[in-house]
């Protein structure tokens, strides 16, 4: 039993623990690229999203379109470099809860459909994000060790 533990366990977690940077850095490439082009998408096209987002019973379209746009442009761009990040993380994470009910709870009919939207997926990573912090591959990580600061959790 405890060289099944070992094999099983705690040496995929040894090796692992070389590459904790690696887990967040991904993470922050792929939701701050995807997020920071969308963002930018909405910004050259407030127009038609403002119009998308009265249809979908968004309050203050006028208002709430320019912010969300760009919160995910330069949010993205943020998350990207770690700068900041559980702030617009906590943001984007909160932009997807309102995305999912304004424009996707009329077809939820079970938790599996709830759950199937990529929406549900970037709410998830975004959460990560906000809690767990951007990892030691980030401008926050930067900034915390010039600060003299050398806080563990980042």
């Amino acid at each position: 039993m405890n060289f099944m533990v070992h094999l099983l366990i705690l040496l995929p977690a040894r090796i692992a623990s070389y590459f904790s940077w690696a887990g967040p850095l991904i993470m922050r490439i792929v939701v701050g690229y995807t997020f920071m082009l969308a963002g930018w998408g909405k910004l050259n096209n407030l127009t038609q999203v403002t119009a998308n987002f009265a249809g979908w019973g968004i309050p203050f379209p006028n208002l709430l379109t320019p912010f969300v746009s760009g919160v995910e442009c330069f949010g993205g761009a943020m998350l990207i470099v770690g700068l900041f990040t559980r702030i617009p993380a906590a943001m984007l994470a909160v932009v997807m809860l309102v995305a999912i009910k304004s424009a996707k709870w009329g077809d939820v009919d079970s938790l599996e459909t709830l759950l199937g939207f990529e929406e549900a997926t970037y709410f998830a990573a975004f959460m990560w994000l906000a809690i767990a912090g951007p990892g030691a591959a980030s401008l926050d990580r930067l900034l915390v060790n010039a600060s003299g600061g050398r806080e563990k959790s980042i």
